[in-house]
């Protein structure tokens, strides 16, 4: 992924675009995206997510690389970006996600800056007031039900050069 030198065509930048539901403007897709795609590096940034990130995009396509970005638009709903979360979170991409699978990322993301009984509790009480229990196992809806109203500062542009 990322090492290609072709250029994309018309049709490969329209398909693009409505593959991502039109929420990049085709120069943003060409000059942009795609030069970025071309000299996409493995090595991410210390990132307490750039491995779980780094395996959703391994392997992907020009076109799904796309679609995997677009969840940062500001134009992205909150739907796709709760999806987007909930795939960081399902690493064995079996459709669920576990008490397990929650925690360890937020072990990822707290760090030493909570023990993993301060993580278990919070993450306890926020199953129990949606109405479900730490050996619940959640769906994509059941997770937009937990997360999704929670509004989180997600509009993380990628920004165009």
């Amino acid at each position: 992924m990322g090492n290609t030198s072709s250029m994309l065509t018309q049709y490969d930048i329209e398909e693009v675009q409505s593959h991502c539901q039109d929420l990049f403007e085709q120069q943003e897709i060409l000059l942009s995206l795609y030069q970025r795609f071309c000299q996409l590096d493995r090595n991410f940034a210390m990132n307490p997510l750039s491995l779980r990130l780094l395996k959703m995009v391994d392997g992907l396509n020009f076109k799904d690389f796309v679609a995997f970005l677009s969840a940062f638009s500001a134009k992205a709903s909150l739907k796709q970006k709760v999806k987007l979360i909930f795939q960081v979170y399902d690493s064995d991409c079996n459709g669920k996600v576990s008490f397990k699978d929650i925690i360890e990322v937020l072990r990822d993301l707290s760090g030493s800056f909570m023990s993993d009984e301060q993580r278990e509790q919070v993450l306890s009480q926020v199953l129990n007031e949606a109405g479900y229990t730490n050996d619940s196992f959640l769906t994509l809806e059941d997770f937009i039900k937990v997360f999704g109203s929670c509004k989180p500062e997600m509009d993380v542009e990628i920004p165009v050069d």
